[in-house]
């Protein structure tokens, strides 16, 4: 996309892009859509947006920053979404200002009528073909990478929508799952690669959901059908569901991420439970780097079940030796250093009964500027830890993710300029021990990573980027070609 969020609120952790909820066949599509993006909250927190549409194809739209509750809570909003079918979309800024314009499911009025599409994920094309669809006279409203499948779609000769958004997802190249709403059908995509998530629910009356995740099934009553599967496009009408797959298929590489962090613990991910996954990376990092200790304690939320299983593989009690505040908002003022350096402590509070007197093992998911790490080692040794010894259930962090989730530049990733030691020596542990990358592969029920075909995106970890960098490379002339072919 643009360029990355500086949300100034933002803490030292990886930040999904967005989640996507579709719903066609009910009477209360939108506030179906509505409760799907409330489980998917944690997949981005800025703005979230749902585009309803009725049976005659008249579409409304709402749109808003902040979680879904301040958008969608109230009665008179969803009641002004009518229609049996409607999309949504949560939206952590991966990209460009979060400014209403950007906030989507994205409309436009074609020819053939209204449509809306939510994405989530990064094109890694899109200032090329942006720089070939401006030339061309395109105007863009917005500064996500997302209204290039718009304009894309705008000037495609071929005459279905189905065919049009064909034509646009065989010029883009990227990371993508998304959902899109016309008059005619609900239609769902994902990349060849597989990289972002995508599922399929049914409704007990009636009606089919599409969504990020299954914990967006489950609070809406969704029965999980299947996941869309990687390079396939799924048009959802009254007749049912239709499934094509324009592209050749490749040895999937979805995120490996999603089962560390990203992904709620609850949900069923790539068919796999996530909680049950994160227990065992915790199990297997505790026979890796085992070291004697009292307890083990979660930094919360995102490293609770790894501990859970890093204590259960050690033998060894597993304690809420840190308390989060889950009611402190993106919003708080911090006006000085002074009081901005005690962020960390709005979020988290050390639980002294627990850790005075203990060597501690402290659990999380990732470290990536350290920034985080450090306070968290600070505060625990405060509360009067004899011993903080940090583990990690992800392997360093040495590379920058272009795929849809919000990292930094590889020159602030921690892990990308200091060796473990150096970095256990940055954060203030006794010891630091990150899982192996082949550890992490058997906790996901392989043998270890397959260099030829690792079956996941792990290039945050490796460098290993399987979908081309275009947009780095800033090799302008083959999308436009590109463009010229398509349209004669």
């Amino acid at each position: 996309m643009d360029e990355p969020s500086t949300h100034p609120h933002a803490d030292d952790k990886f930040h999904e892009e967005c989640g996507v909820v579709g719903v066609w066949g009910s009477g209360d599509a939108a506030a179906l859509v509505a409760l799907g993006l409330h489980a998917l909250q944690h997949r981005g927190q800025e703005a979230a947006g749902i585009v309803s549409m009725e049976p005659t194809g008249v579409f409304h739209s709402h749109k808003g920053r902040g979680l879904v509750g301040d958008n969608f809570s109230n009665a008179a909003v969803i009641a002004s979404l009518p229609g049996r079918a409607a999309v949504g979309h949560n939206r952590y800024a991966t990209t460009g200002e979060t400014a209403l314009r950007n906030v989507q499911p994205l409309y436009a009025d074609f020819e053939f009528g209204g449509f809306a599409v939510a994405h989530n994920g990064n094109l890694t094309n899109a200032h090329t073909l942006k720089r070939a669809l401006v030339r061309r006279g395109c105007l863009f409203q917005s500064t996500t990478d997302s209204e290039v499948f718009v304009h894309l779609i705008a000037i495609s000769l071929y005459s279905t929508v189905t065919d049009r958004l064909l034509d646009a997802l065989k010029q883009v190249q990227g990371a993508y799952s998304l959902v899109a709403l016309h008059n005619g059908a609900l239609i769902g995509a994902r990349d060849p690669l597989g990289v972002r998530p995508l599922v399929i629910g049914r409704l007990p009356q009636g009606g089919t959901v599409l969504a990020s995740e299954t914990c967006a099934l489950d609070i809406v009553g969704a029965e999980f059908v299947r996941d869309v599967e990687p390079g396939e496009i799924v048009v959802i009408d009254d007749t049912g569901l239709k499934s094509l797959r324009p592209f050749a298929g490749q040895p999937s590489r979805f995120c490996i991420f999603e089962y560390i962090y990203f992904a709620r613990p609850d949900s069923i991910v790539e068919g796999t439970p996530v909680y049950d996954t994160r227990k065992r990376i915790g199990q297997e990092l505790a026979r890796e780097s085992a070291v004697a200790a009292d307890i083990v304690i979660p930094v919360p939320d995102s490293g609770v079940p790894a501990a859970m299983g890093y204590a259960q593989e050690a033998r060894l009690p597993f304690e809420l030796g840190i308390i989060r505040n889950h009611y402190v908002g993106r919003t708080f003022i911090e006006p000085t250093d002074q009081i901005r350096h005690l962020g960390v402590k709005l979020k988290h509070s050390a639980n002294r009964a627990v850790i005075e007197g203990k060597r501690v093992i402290l659990v999380d998911d990732s470290i990536v500027r350290g920034t985080t790490s450090r306070k968290i080692v600070e505060m625990v040794r405060a509360a009067g830890a004899t011993e903080v010894h940090m583990r990690i259930s992800s392997p360093p962090t040495t590379h920058s993710c272009f795929y849809g989730i919000d990292t930094p530049e590889r020159g602030k990733l921690l892990a990308a300029k200091h060796d473990v030691e150096e970095m256990a020596k940055i954060i203030g542990a006794d010891s630091l021990a990150f899982i192996s990358l082949d550890g992490l592969y058997r906790a996901l029920g392989h043998e270890g990573r397959n260099a030829v075909n690792p079956g996941y995106c792990d290039a945050c970890f490796t460098g290993d980027y399987a979908i081309p960098l275009v947009d780095q490379r800033d090799n302008a002339e083959r999308p436009v070609s590109l463009l010229q072919a398509a349209n004669g």
